[in-house]
Protein backbone atom coordinates (compact mmCIF):
# COMPACT_ATOMS: atom_id res chain seq x y z
CA UNK A 1 0.00 0.00 0.00
CA UNK A 2 3.29 2.42 0.82
CA UNK A 3 4.38 1.65 -2.29
CA UNK A 4 1.00 2.07 -4.07
CA UNK A 5 0.61 5.99 -2.53
CA UNK A 6 3.82 6.93 -3.20
CA UNK A 7 3.07 5.92 -6.85
CA UNK A 8 0.19 7.30 -7.29
CA UNK A 9 1.27 10.92 -5.98
CA UNK A 10 4.02 11.32 -8.00
CA UNK A 11 2.04 9.95 -11.07
CA UNK A 12 -0.89 12.38 -9.95
CA UNK A 13 1.11 15.83 -9.14
CA UNK A 14 3.42 15.35 -12.47
CA UNK A 15 0.55 15.01 -14.44
CA UNK A 16 -1.60 18.25 -13.23
CA UNK A 17 1.23 20.33 -12.82
CA UNK A 18 2.62 19.42 -16.38
CA UNK A 19 -0.59 19.09 -18.23
CA UNK A 20 -1.62 22.97 -16.52
CA UNK A 21 1.58 24.32 -17.94
CA UNK A 22 1.38 22.89 -21.27
CA UNK A 23 -2.68 23.52 -21.88
CA UNK A 24 -1.67 27.28 -20.89
CA UNK A 25 1.50 27.60 -23.33
CA UNK A 26 -0.58 26.04 -26.00
CA UNK A 27 -3.97 27.93 -25.62
CA UNK A 28 -1.40 30.89 -25.81
CA UNK A 29 0.60 29.85 -28.65
CA UNK A 30 -2.91 28.68 -29.85
CA UNK A 31 -3.86 32.33 -29.62
CA UNK A 32 -1.17 33.88 -30.88
CA UNK A 33 -1.15 31.79 -34.07
CA UNK A 34 -4.90 32.56 -34.78
CA UNK A 35 -4.09 36.00 -34.63
CA UNK A 36 -1.78 35.62 -36.95
CA UNK A 37 -3.40 33.75 -38.99
CA UNK A 38 -6.15 36.48 -39.37
CA UNK A 39 -3.96 39.30 -40.07
CA UNK A 40 -2.30 37.66 -42.53
CA UNK A 41 -5.65 36.74 -44.38
CA UNK A 42 -6.84 40.46 -43.66
CA UNK A 43 -3.62 41.17 -45.54
CA UNK A 44 -4.48 39.36 -48.68
CA UNK A 45 -8.38 39.38 -48.60
CA UNK A 46 -8.64 42.69 -47.00
CA UNK A 47 -12.11 43.60 -48.40
CA UNK A 48 -13.00 40.26 -47.03
CA UNK A 49 -11.30 40.03 -44.44
CA UNK A 50 -10.65 43.49 -42.52
CA UNK A 51 -13.30 44.55 -40.42
CA UNK A 52 -13.46 41.08 -38.39
CA UNK A 53 -9.97 41.19 -37.56
CA UNK A 54 -9.55 44.91 -36.83
CA UNK A 55 -12.59 44.53 -34.48
CA UNK A 56 -11.29 41.60 -32.68
CA UNK A 57 -7.98 43.38 -32.44
CA UNK A 58 -8.93 46.33 -30.95
CA UNK A 59 -8.93 46.93 -26.96
CA UNK A 60 -11.45 50.08 -26.20
CA UNK A 61 -11.85 51.42 -21.98
CA UNK A 62 -13.87 54.82 -21.42
CA UNK A 63 -14.02 56.06 -25.10
CA UNK A 64 -10.46 55.07 -25.70
CA UNK A 65 -9.83 52.62 -28.37
CA UNK A 66 -6.06 50.72 -29.03
CA UNK A 67 -5.22 49.14 -32.03
CA UNK A 68 -1.89 47.02 -32.67
CA UNK A 69 0.59 48.39 -34.61
CA UNK A 70 0.48 45.89 -37.41
CA UNK A 71 -2.76 46.91 -37.99
CA UNK A 72 -2.62 50.01 -38.57
CA UNK A 73 0.15 49.74 -40.80
CA UNK A 74 -1.63 47.62 -42.67
CA UNK A 75 -4.89 50.09 -42.99
CA UNK A 76 -2.06 52.86 -44.25
CA UNK A 77 -0.51 50.30 -46.41
CA UNK A 78 -3.53 49.72 -48.07
CA UNK A 79 -4.76 53.21 -48.18
CA UNK A 80 -7.90 52.78 -46.17
CA UNK A 81 -9.12 54.81 -43.56
CA UNK A 82 -10.69 53.56 -39.94
CA UNK A 83 -13.17 55.24 -37.04
CA UNK A 84 -14.79 54.07 -34.38
CA UNK A 85 -17.89 55.57 -33.51
CA UNK A 86 -19.57 55.23 -30.07
CA UNK A 87 -23.05 55.28 -28.98
CA UNK A 88 -24.12 59.06 -29.53
CA UNK A 89 -22.54 59.42 -32.63
CA UNK A 90 -18.87 60.79 -32.00
CA UNK A 91 -15.60 59.20 -33.61
CA UNK A 92 -13.30 58.15 -30.53
CA UNK A 93 -10.86 56.75 -32.41
CA UNK A 94 -9.16 57.30 -36.10
CA UNK A 95 -6.68 55.48 -38.32
CA UNK A 96 -5.26 57.80 -41.55
CA UNK A 97 -8.37 60.00 -41.50
CA UNK A 98 -6.26 63.41 -41.39
CA UNK A 99 -7.15 65.07 -44.63
CA UNK A 100 -9.95 63.27 -45.74
CA UNK A 101 -12.75 65.44 -44.96
CA UNK A 102 -14.24 63.32 -42.90
CA UNK A 103 -16.60 64.01 -39.89
CA UNK A 104 -15.50 64.03 -36.01
CA UNK A 105 -19.57 63.49 -35.12
CA UNK A 106 -22.34 61.06 -37.33
CA UNK A 107 -25.85 62.63 -37.36
CA UNK A 108 -28.31 59.10 -37.40
CA UNK A 109 -29.36 60.19 -40.87
CA UNK A 110 -25.20 59.71 -41.98
CA UNK A 111 -25.36 56.53 -40.42
CA UNK A 112 -28.24 55.00 -42.00
CA UNK A 113 -27.20 56.36 -45.47
CA UNK A 114 -24.12 54.50 -45.04
CA UNK A 115 -25.17 51.73 -43.55
CA UNK A 116 -27.73 50.85 -46.63
CA UNK A 117 -25.24 51.86 -49.42
CA UNK A 118 -22.01 51.07 -48.26
CA UNK A 119 -20.65 54.83 -49.26
CA UNK A 120 -19.66 58.00 -48.14
CA UNK A 121 -19.34 60.70 -50.37
CA UNK A 122 -16.73 59.02 -53.22
CA UNK A 123 -15.62 56.15 -50.47
CA UNK A 124 -16.70 53.06 -50.32
CA UNK A 125 -17.46 52.12 -47.09
CA UNK A 126 -17.57 48.70 -44.74
CA UNK A 127 -19.03 48.70 -41.48
CA UNK A 128 -20.16 46.45 -38.25
CA UNK A 129 -21.27 47.07 -34.74
CA UNK A 130 -19.72 45.48 -31.75
CA UNK A 131 -21.46 44.70 -28.71
CA UNK A 132 -18.56 43.40 -26.82
CA UNK A 133 -18.36 46.44 -24.41
CA UNK A 134 -21.26 47.91 -22.28
CA UNK A 135 -22.00 50.42 -24.79
CA UNK A 136 -22.08 49.59 -28.74
CA UNK A 137 -19.29 50.97 -30.76
CA UNK A 138 -19.34 50.73 -34.89
CA UNK A 139 -16.21 50.39 -36.72
CA UNK A 140 -16.01 51.98 -40.13
CA UNK A 141 -13.47 51.53 -42.56
CA UNK A 142 -13.32 53.40 -46.03
CA UNK A 143 -11.23 53.05 -48.98
CA UNK A 144 -11.58 54.89 -52.56
CA UNK A 145 -12.17 52.75 -55.53
CA UNK A 146 -11.07 54.74 -58.85
CA UNK A 147 -11.64 51.85 -60.91
CA UNK A 148 -15.18 51.12 -60.06
CA UNK A 149 -16.02 54.96 -60.79
CA UNK A 150 -14.05 54.48 -63.93
CA UNK A 151 -16.29 51.60 -65.22
CA UNK A 152 -19.63 53.32 -64.35
CA UNK A 153 -18.37 56.41 -66.38
CA UNK A 154 -17.54 53.80 -69.62
CA UNK A 155 -20.82 51.74 -69.52
CA UNK A 156 -23.06 55.46 -69.34
CA UNK A 157 -20.45 56.50 -71.97
CA UNK A 158 -20.38 53.52 -74.42
CA UNK A 159 -23.34 50.70 -73.62
CA UNK A 160 -25.99 50.20 -75.94
CA UNK A 161 -28.19 47.01 -75.15
CA UNK A 162 -26.28 45.78 -72.44
CA UNK A 163 -23.19 45.78 -74.68
CA UNK A 164 -20.25 47.88 -76.14
CA UNK A 165 -20.97 49.84 -78.44
CA UNK A 166 -19.40 49.23 -82.40
CA UNK A 167 -18.89 53.19 -82.58
CA UNK A 168 -16.96 52.50 -79.23
CA UNK A 169 -15.34 49.47 -79.25
CA UNK A 170 -11.66 50.60 -80.23
CA UNK A 171 -11.48 53.52 -78.24
CA UNK A 172 -12.19 51.31 -74.89
CA UNK A 173 -9.75 49.01 -76.02
CA UNK A 174 -7.16 51.83 -76.14
CA UNK A 175 -8.20 52.46 -72.99
CA UNK A 176 -8.16 49.33 -71.93
CA UNK A 177 -4.43 48.66 -72.96
CA UNK A 178 -2.61 51.77 -70.63
CA UNK A 179 -3.68 49.66 -67.59
CA UNK A 180 -3.38 46.23 -69.81
CA UNK A 181 -6.66 45.55 -68.73
CA UNK A 182 -9.38 44.10 -70.15
CA UNK A 183 -13.52 43.87 -70.41
CA UNK A 184 -15.68 40.86 -70.22
CA UNK A 185 -19.41 41.49 -70.77
CA UNK A 186 -21.29 38.68 -69.04
CA UNK A 187 -24.91 37.38 -69.98
CA UNK A 188 -27.11 36.18 -66.79
CA UNK A 189 -25.65 32.39 -67.06
CA UNK A 190 -22.25 33.66 -66.60
CA UNK A 191 -21.31 33.36 -70.11
CA UNK A 192 -18.93 35.57 -72.12
CA UNK A 193 -20.59 37.63 -74.73
CA UNK A 194 -18.16 40.41 -75.86
CA UNK A 195 -14.75 40.67 -74.98
CA UNK A 196 -12.44 44.03 -75.23
CA UNK A 197 -8.54 43.80 -74.85
CA UNK A 198 -5.60 41.98 -76.04
CA UNK A 199 -5.84 39.19 -72.95
CA UNK A 200 -9.33 38.89 -73.04
CA UNK A 201 -10.72 35.52 -72.57
CA UNK A 202 -13.83 35.00 -75.86
CA UNK A 203 -15.92 32.80 -74.33
CA UNK A 204 -15.62 32.00 -70.95
CA UNK A 205 -17.66 30.66 -68.46
CA UNK A 206 -17.87 32.24 -65.18
CA UNK A 207 -19.60 29.46 -61.83
CA UNK A 208 -22.18 31.60 -59.81
CA UNK A 209 -19.49 32.61 -57.08
CA UNK A 210 -16.89 33.01 -59.33
CA UNK A 211 -17.60 36.55 -59.94
CA UNK A 212 -17.71 37.13 -56.04
CA UNK A 213 -14.75 35.57 -54.61
CA UNK A 214 -12.94 37.02 -57.09
CA UNK A 215 -13.76 40.57 -55.55
CA UNK A 216 -13.55 39.80 -52.10
CA UNK A 217 -10.14 37.97 -52.15
CA UNK A 218 -8.69 39.43 -55.64
CA UNK A 219 -4.68 38.75 -53.86
CA UNK A 220 -5.46 35.05 -54.29
CA UNK A 221 -5.60 35.70 -58.07
CA UNK A 222 -3.01 36.46 -61.10
CA UNK A 223 -6.01 40.09 -61.51
CA UNK A 224 -8.65 41.49 -59.45
CA UNK A 225 -11.81 42.54 -61.03
CA UNK A 226 -14.47 45.35 -61.01
CA UNK A 227 -18.05 44.36 -61.68
CA UNK A 228 -20.97 46.70 -62.60
CA UNK A 229 -24.57 45.71 -63.65
CA UNK A 230 -26.65 48.71 -64.61
CA UNK A 231 -30.44 47.96 -63.31
CA UNK A 232 -32.26 48.16 -66.68
CA UNK A 233 -29.46 45.27 -68.17
CA UNK A 234 -29.26 41.73 -67.98
CA UNK A 235 -25.68 41.84 -68.61
CA UNK A 236 -22.67 42.78 -66.13
CA UNK A 237 -19.85 44.28 -67.49
CA UNK A 238 -16.13 43.21 -65.51
CA UNK A 239 -12.89 44.87 -65.83
CA UNK A 240 -10.05 42.59 -65.41
CA UNK A 241 -7.16 44.16 -64.06
CA UNK A 242 -3.17 42.60 -63.75
CA UNK A 243 -2.17 42.02 -59.50
CA UNK A 244 0.90 44.13 -58.70
CA UNK A 245 3.27 42.00 -56.82
CA UNK A 246 4.66 42.00 -53.24
CA UNK A 247 1.59 44.76 -52.80
CA UNK A 248 1.19 44.06 -49.07
CA UNK A 249 3.77 44.73 -46.41
CA UNK A 250 6.05 41.69 -45.70
CA UNK A 251 6.06 40.46 -41.60
CA UNK A 252 7.80 38.00 -40.17
CA UNK A 253 5.49 35.02 -38.84
CA UNK A 254 6.70 34.86 -35.71
CA UNK A 255 6.56 37.67 -32.62
CA UNK A 256 9.20 38.10 -30.53
CA UNK A 257 7.03 36.79 -27.50
CA UNK A 258 6.12 33.62 -29.81
CA UNK A 259 9.66 32.86 -29.63
CA UNK A 260 9.68 33.26 -26.04
CA UNK A 261 7.11 30.67 -25.76
CA UNK A 262 8.58 28.09 -27.68
CA UNK A 263 11.64 28.61 -25.74
CA UNK A 264 9.78 28.14 -22.59
CA UNK A 265 8.02 25.16 -23.50
CA UNK A 266 10.96 23.51 -24.69
CA UNK A 267 12.46 23.44 -21.33
CA UNK A 268 9.31 22.71 -19.62
CA UNK A 269 9.13 19.61 -21.81
CA UNK A 270 12.63 18.80 -21.29
CA UNK A 271 12.46 19.45 -17.95
CA UNK A 272 9.02 16.91 -17.69
CA UNK A 273 11.22 14.13 -19.63
CA UNK A 274 14.40 13.95 -17.35
CA UNK A 275 11.70 14.28 -14.44
CA UNK A 276 9.71 11.45 -15.78
CA UNK A 277 12.25 9.33 -16.83
CA UNK A 278 13.59 9.19 -13.15
CA UNK A 279 10.18 8.78 -11.94
CA UNK A 280 9.45 6.08 -14.58
CA UNK A 281 13.02 3.78 -13.68
CA UNK A 282 12.15 4.24 -9.77
CA UNK A 283 8.53 3.34 -9.37
CA UNK A 284 7.35 2.00 -12.74
CA UNK A 285 9.16 -0.75 -14.02
CA UNK A 286 6.36 -3.25 -12.60
CA UNK A 287 4.19 -0.88 -14.81
CA UNK A 288 6.07 -1.14 -17.96
CA UNK A 289 6.71 -5.14 -17.15
CA UNK A 290 2.59 -5.22 -17.11
CA UNK A 291 2.31 -2.87 -20.16
CA UNK A 292 4.10 -5.65 -22.45
CA UNK A 293 1.97 -8.38 -20.97
CA UNK A 294 -0.70 -6.26 -21.82
CA UNK A 295 0.45 -5.76 -25.38
CA UNK A 296 1.09 -9.19 -26.20
CA UNK A 297 -2.04 -10.73 -24.96
CA UNK A 298 -3.54 -7.57 -26.96
CA UNK A 299 -2.15 -9.55 -30.05
CA UNK A 300 -3.76 -12.77 -28.84
CA UNK A 301 0.10 -13.85 -27.28
CA UNK A 302 -1.52 -15.60 -24.29
CA UNK A 303 1.11 -18.60 -24.64
CA UNK A 304 3.83 -16.09 -24.28
CA UNK A 305 2.69 -13.36 -21.67
CA UNK A 306 6.22 -13.89 -19.77
CA UNK A 307 8.83 -14.07 -22.20
CA UNK A 308 12.50 -14.80 -21.23
CA UNK A 309 13.87 -11.41 -20.48
CA UNK A 310 10.89 -10.58 -18.21
CA UNK A 311 11.44 -13.58 -15.79
CA UNK A 312 15.12 -12.92 -16.00
CA UNK A 313 13.49 -9.43 -14.46
CA UNK A 314 11.08 -10.86 -12.02
CA UNK A 315 12.67 -14.25 -10.98
CA UNK A 316 16.03 -14.87 -9.42
CA UNK A 317 18.31 -17.85 -10.16
CA UNK A 318 16.39 -20.02 -7.52
CA UNK A 319 13.11 -19.16 -8.88
CA UNK A 320 12.10 -17.03 -6.44
CA UNK A 321 10.22 -13.86 -6.79
CA UNK A 322 12.97 -10.33 -7.10
CA UNK A 323 11.81 -8.48 -3.87
CA UNK A 324 10.76 -5.42 -5.79
CA UNK A 325 7.91 -7.87 -7.38
CA UNK A 326 6.89 -10.20 -4.35
CA UNK A 327 4.32 -7.48 -3.64
CA UNK A 328 3.35 -8.43 -7.03
CA UNK A 329 2.66 -11.91 -6.32
CA UNK A 330 -0.55 -12.52 -6.63
CA UNK A 331 -1.01 -10.19 -9.21
CA UNK A 332 1.54 -12.07 -11.48
CA UNK A 333 -0.10 -15.79 -10.48
CA UNK A 334 -3.52 -14.34 -11.62
CA UNK A 335 -1.85 -13.59 -14.99
CA UNK A 336 -1.12 -16.87 -15.70
CA UNK A 337 -4.86 -17.81 -14.85
CA UNK A 338 -6.46 -15.14 -16.66
CA UNK A 339 -4.46 -15.70 -20.24
CA UNK A 340 -5.93 -19.40 -20.17
CA UNK A 341 -9.17 -17.97 -19.94
CA UNK A 342 -8.70 -15.48 -22.45
CA UNK A 343 -7.08 -17.71 -25.10
CA UNK A 344 -10.28 -19.55 -25.13
CA UNK A 345 -12.60 -17.05 -25.38
CA UNK A 346 -10.82 -15.10 -27.76
CA UNK A 347 -10.97 -18.24 -30.01
CA UNK A 348 -15.19 -18.28 -29.32
CA UNK A 349 -14.81 -14.35 -30.10
CA UNK A 350 -13.24 -14.81 -33.39
CA UNK A 351 -15.32 -17.31 -34.61
CA UNK A 352 -18.55 -15.15 -33.84
CA UNK A 353 -17.25 -12.31 -35.04
CA UNK A 354 -16.56 -14.02 -38.26
CA UNK A 355 -20.26 -14.97 -38.70
CA UNK A 356 -21.83 -11.85 -37.75
CA UNK A 357 -19.72 -10.33 -40.60
CA UNK A 358 -20.62 -12.99 -42.81
CA UNK A 359 -24.16 -12.19 -42.15
CA UNK A 360 -23.86 -8.62 -41.94
CA UNK A 361 -21.88 -8.49 -45.56
CA UNK A 362 -24.75 -10.82 -46.64
CA UNK A 363 -27.67 -8.52 -45.38
CA UNK A 364 -26.03 -5.38 -47.00
CA UNK A 365 -25.31 -7.11 -50.04
CA UNK A 366 -28.41 -8.35 -51.26
CA UNK A 367 -30.89 -6.49 -48.85
CA UNK A 368 -29.57 -3.31 -50.85
CA UNK A 369 -30.92 -3.23 -54.39
CA UNK A 370 -34.50 -4.49 -53.54
CA UNK A 371 -34.95 -2.19 -50.67
CA UNK A 372 -33.41 1.18 -53.15
CA UNK A 373 -36.22 -0.12 -55.81
CA UNK A 374 -38.67 -0.37 -53.13
CA UNK A 375 -37.77 3.57 -52.06
CA UNK A 376 -37.82 4.97 -55.33
CA UNK A 377 -41.45 3.51 -56.53
CA UNK A 378 -42.05 4.90 -52.92
CA UNK A 379 -40.88 8.12 -53.39
CA UNK A 380 -42.74 8.18 -56.81
CA UNK A 381 -46.29 7.50 -55.57
CA UNK A 382 -45.99 9.67 -52.66
CA UNK A 383 -44.98 12.63 -54.66
CA UNK A 384 -47.67 12.81 -57.48
CA UNK A 385 -49.73 9.49 -57.76
CA UNK A 386 -52.63 11.57 -59.64
CA UNK A 387 -50.96 11.75 -62.71
CA UNK A 388 -49.59 7.97 -63.09
CA UNK A 389 -52.44 6.20 -65.33
CA UNK A 390 -53.82 2.61 -63.61
CA UNK A 391 -51.40 0.89 -65.87
CA UNK A 392 -48.47 2.29 -64.83
CA UNK A 393 -49.52 2.01 -60.79
CA UNK A 394 -49.73 -1.61 -61.72
CA UNK A 395 -46.42 -1.67 -63.27
CA UNK A 396 -45.16 0.28 -60.11
CA UNK A 397 -47.45 -2.54 -57.81
CA UNK A 398 -46.12 -5.48 -59.55
CA UNK A 399 -42.33 -4.76 -59.22
CA UNK A 400 -42.46 -3.89 -55.42
CA UNK A 401 -44.35 -6.84 -54.92
CA UNK A 402 -41.79 -8.55 -56.53
CA UNK A 403 -39.04 -6.98 -55.02
CA UNK A 404 -40.88 -7.67 -51.48
CA UNK A 405 -41.02 -11.65 -52.31
CA UNK A 406 -37.46 -11.35 -52.97
CA UNK A 407 -36.42 -10.13 -50.05
CA UNK A 408 -38.85 -12.51 -48.16
CA UNK A 409 -37.47 -15.23 -49.94
CA UNK A 410 -33.45 -13.74 -49.02
CA UNK A 411 -34.42 -13.72 -45.31
CA UNK A 412 -35.82 -17.20 -45.40
CA UNK A 413 -32.45 -18.19 -46.93
CA UNK A 414 -31.06 -16.42 -44.10
CA UNK A 415 -32.59 -18.23 -41.27
CA UNK A 416 -32.03 -21.76 -43.16
CA UNK A 417 -28.28 -20.52 -43.17
CA UNK A 418 -27.91 -19.53 -40.53
CA UNK A 419 -29.47 -23.08 -39.06
CA UNK A 420 -27.14 -24.82 -40.64
CA UNK A 421 -24.17 -22.69 -39.56
CA UNK A 422 -25.26 -22.99 -36.43
CA UNK A 423 -23.95 -27.09 -37.02
CA UNK A 424 -27.37 -28.12 -35.33
CA UNK A 425 -27.39 -31.38 -37.44
CA UNK A 426 -30.04 -33.30 -39.31
CA UNK A 427 -33.67 -31.72 -38.81
CA UNK A 428 -35.80 -33.57 -35.76
CA UNK A 429 -38.55 -34.55 -38.43
CA UNK A 430 -36.63 -37.22 -39.96
CA UNK A 431 -38.42 -39.99 -41.90
CA UNK A 432 -38.34 -43.00 -44.69
CA UNK A 433 -39.26 -40.96 -48.29
CA UNK A 434 -39.18 -42.40 -51.85
CA UNK A 435 -36.34 -40.43 -53.56
CA UNK A 436 -37.70 -41.15 -57.06
CA UNK A 437 -41.44 -40.16 -56.30
CA UNK A 438 -39.79 -37.18 -54.71
CA UNK A 439 -38.11 -35.87 -57.58
CA UNK A 440 -40.84 -36.50 -59.76
CA UNK A 441 -43.18 -34.18 -58.26
CA UNK A 442 -40.98 -31.76 -57.96
CA UNK A 443 -39.89 -32.10 -61.93
CA UNK A 444 -44.08 -32.11 -62.79
CA UNK A 445 -44.38 -28.48 -61.32
CA UNK A 446 -41.46 -26.72 -63.03
CA UNK A 447 -43.19 -28.48 -66.10
CA UNK A 448 -46.46 -26.83 -65.32
CA UNK A 449 -45.26 -23.31 -64.46
CA UNK A 450 -46.28 -21.33 -67.57
CA UNK A 451 -43.13 -18.73 -67.10
CA UNK A 452 -40.93 -21.27 -67.58
CA UNK A 453 -42.39 -22.21 -71.16
CA UNK A 454 -38.75 -21.47 -72.87
CA UNK A 455 -36.89 -24.64 -71.36
CA UNK A 456 -37.91 -28.01 -71.19
CA UNK A 457 -37.25 -30.93 -68.78
CA UNK A 458 -36.84 -34.52 -68.74
CA UNK A 459 -37.04 -36.60 -65.77
CA UNK A 460 -35.17 -40.16 -66.14
CA UNK A 461 -35.93 -42.68 -63.97
CA UNK A 462 -36.75 -46.33 -64.61
CA UNK A 463 -40.53 -46.74 -63.53
CA UNK A 464 -40.09 -50.44 -62.99
CA UNK A 465 -37.09 -50.15 -61.01
CA UNK A 466 -37.05 -50.74 -56.83
CA UNK A 467 -37.59 -47.82 -54.81
CA UNK A 468 -35.04 -45.39 -53.86
CA UNK A 469 -35.42 -44.97 -50.41
CA UNK A 470 -33.94 -42.14 -47.89
CA UNK A 471 -34.06 -40.84 -44.91
CA UNK A 472 -34.63 -37.26 -44.49
CA UNK A 473 -37.03 -33.97 -44.02
CA UNK A 474 -39.14 -33.60 -46.74
CA UNK A 475 -38.71 -30.19 -46.75
CA UNK A 476 -35.04 -29.82 -46.70
CA UNK A 477 -34.85 -32.10 -49.13
CA UNK A 478 -37.70 -30.23 -51.37
CA UNK A 479 -35.44 -27.16 -51.21
CA UNK A 480 -32.45 -29.10 -52.30
CA UNK A 481 -34.17 -30.10 -55.53
CA UNK A 482 -35.43 -26.53 -56.32
CA UNK A 483 -32.70 -24.83 -55.92
CA UNK A 484 -30.39 -26.96 -58.03
CA UNK A 485 -33.52 -26.89 -60.92
CA UNK A 486 -33.72 -22.82 -60.50
CA UNK A 487 -29.87 -22.27 -60.67
CA UNK A 488 -29.98 -24.23 -63.95
CA UNK A 489 -32.96 -22.11 -65.13
CA UNK A 490 -31.22 -18.83 -64.24
CA UNK A 491 -28.31 -19.09 -65.63
CA UNK A 492 -29.21 -20.07 -69.08
CA UNK A 493 -30.48 -19.17 -71.71
CA UNK A 494 -33.87 -19.39 -73.04
CA UNK A 495 -34.49 -22.64 -75.32
CA UNK A 496 -32.14 -25.40 -73.22
CA UNK A 497 -33.31 -28.78 -71.96
CA UNK A 498 -32.97 -29.81 -68.32
CA UNK A 499 -32.94 -33.27 -67.65
CA UNK A 500 -33.50 -34.96 -63.53
CA UNK A 501 -31.97 -38.22 -63.11
CA UNK A 502 -31.95 -40.64 -60.04
CA UNK A 503 -30.84 -43.97 -59.16
CA UNK A 504 -28.75 -45.83 -56.87
CA UNK A 505 -24.79 -45.79 -57.91
CA UNK A 506 -22.27 -48.40 -55.60
CA UNK A 507 -25.24 -48.92 -52.91
CA UNK A 508 -25.53 -45.26 -52.75
CA UNK A 509 -28.49 -43.70 -53.64
CA UNK A 510 -28.19 -40.35 -55.79
CA UNK A 511 -29.92 -37.50 -58.23
CA UNK A 512 -28.25 -35.29 -61.07
CA UNK A 513 -29.92 -32.25 -62.85
CA UNK A 514 -27.71 -31.56 -65.73
CA UNK A 515 -28.34 -29.11 -69.03
CA UNK A 516 -27.35 -28.44 -72.58
CA UNK A 517 -26.67 -24.77 -71.50
CA UNK A 518 -23.77 -22.33 -71.64
CA UNK A 519 -21.64 -24.47 -68.85
CA UNK A 520 -19.13 -22.91 -66.33
CA UNK A 521 -14.86 -22.28 -66.32
CA UNK A 522 -13.13 -23.42 -63.55
CA UNK A 523 -13.24 -20.29 -61.52
CA UNK A 524 -17.27 -20.64 -61.73
CA UNK A 525 -16.97 -24.34 -61.02
CA UNK A 526 -14.06 -23.47 -57.80
CA UNK A 527 -16.91 -20.82 -56.32
CA UNK A 528 -19.98 -22.54 -56.82
CA UNK A 529 -20.79 -23.11 -53.68
CA UNK A 530 -19.59 -19.96 -51.71
CA UNK A 531 -22.03 -17.62 -50.12
CA UNK A 532 -23.29 -14.99 -52.60
CA UNK A 533 -21.40 -15.92 -55.78
CA UNK A 534 -23.44 -16.04 -58.56
CA UNK A 535 -20.80 -16.91 -61.36
CA UNK A 536 -21.74 -14.09 -63.64
CA UNK A 537 -19.94 -11.05 -64.63
CA UNK A 538 -20.46 -7.59 -62.88
CA UNK A 539 -22.40 -6.20 -65.73
CA UNK A 540 -24.83 -9.14 -65.74
CA UNK A 541 -27.76 -9.03 -63.34
CA UNK A 542 -30.12 -12.02 -62.23
CA UNK A 543 -32.54 -13.22 -59.63
CA UNK A 544 -31.53 -15.16 -56.43
CA UNK A 545 -29.77 -14.47 -53.63
CA UNK A 546 -26.43 -15.81 -54.32
CA UNK A 547 -27.22 -18.60 -51.08
CA UNK A 548 -29.02 -21.55 -53.51
CA UNK A 549 -26.19 -23.29 -54.21
CA UNK A 550 -24.83 -22.92 -50.46
CA UNK A 551 -27.54 -24.02 -49.04
CA UNK A 552 -27.89 -27.08 -51.22
CA UNK A 553 -24.31 -28.38 -50.56
CA UNK A 554 -25.13 -27.75 -46.67
CA UNK A 555 -28.48 -29.60 -46.99
CA UNK A 556 -26.84 -32.51 -48.65
CA UNK A 557 -24.14 -32.42 -46.23
CA UNK A 558 -26.79 -31.97 -43.53
CA UNK A 559 -28.21 -35.31 -45.12
CA UNK A 560 -24.70 -37.21 -44.83
CA UNK A 561 -24.33 -36.56 -48.70
CA UNK A 562 -22.16 -34.95 -51.23
CA UNK A 563 -22.20 -32.85 -54.24
CA UNK A 564 -20.59 -33.41 -57.28
CA UNK A 565 -19.95 -31.08 -60.43
CA UNK A 566 -19.28 -31.83 -63.82
CA UNK A 567 -19.42 -28.73 -66.28
CA UNK A 568 -17.22 -27.00 -69.57
CA UNK A 569 -17.96 -24.15 -71.48
CA UNK A 570 -20.69 -24.33 -74.02
CA UNK A 571 -21.06 -28.02 -73.05
CA UNK A 572 -23.52 -27.61 -70.23
CA UNK A 573 -23.29 -28.93 -66.59
CA UNK A 574 -24.27 -31.85 -64.65
CA UNK A 575 -24.30 -31.55 -60.83
CA UNK A 576 -24.93 -34.69 -58.73
CA UNK A 577 -25.97 -35.26 -54.88
CA UNK A 578 -25.05 -38.63 -53.47
CA UNK A 579 -26.37 -39.81 -50.71
CA UNK A 580 -24.34 -42.03 -48.14
CA UNK A 581 -25.94 -46.00 -47.32
CA UNK A 582 -26.12 -44.62 -43.76
CA UNK A 583 -29.17 -42.89 -45.06
CA UNK A 584 -30.18 -45.32 -46.99
CA UNK A 585 -33.31 -47.10 -45.83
Amino acid sequence: MKLQRRMSFHFIYQMVIYSFLMIVITVVLLLMLINRIAFEEMKYNFAAGALDTIVSGTYISSDTAELSDSIVELIETRGAWLQIVNQEGKVIHSVNADNRSLPEAYSTTQLLNIQQTNTYEHYTVDTKLDHTYKKPFLFIVGYENPQYDQLVSWYNSYAHDGLVGEPFQEELAHKLEQTNSYLAVLNAQGETIQHIGAQSQAGKHYEPLEIIVMTQSPDHYDSSIIAYQHDAASTTWIIHTPNEQDKAVKRPLFEEELRVFVIIGIIILITALLISIWHGYRYSRPLLLFAGWFERMENGQYDEVLTASDKRKVFRKSGKLRMRYKLLKEVIQSFYRMAEKLAKTEKERHRLEKLREEWMSGISHDLRTPLSTIQGYGYILESNSANWTQEELQEMGRMIREKGDYMLELITDFSLISKLKQQQGMPVDRHMLELSELLRQTVLKYVNDATLSGVEFCFECDEYAAPIPIVGNEMWLQRLFDNLLSNAVKHNPAGITVTVACGMMNDQAYFSVSDNGRGMDDETKRMLFERYYRGTNTEETTAGSGLGMSIARMIAEAHNGRIEVESELGAGSRITVLFNSSVNG
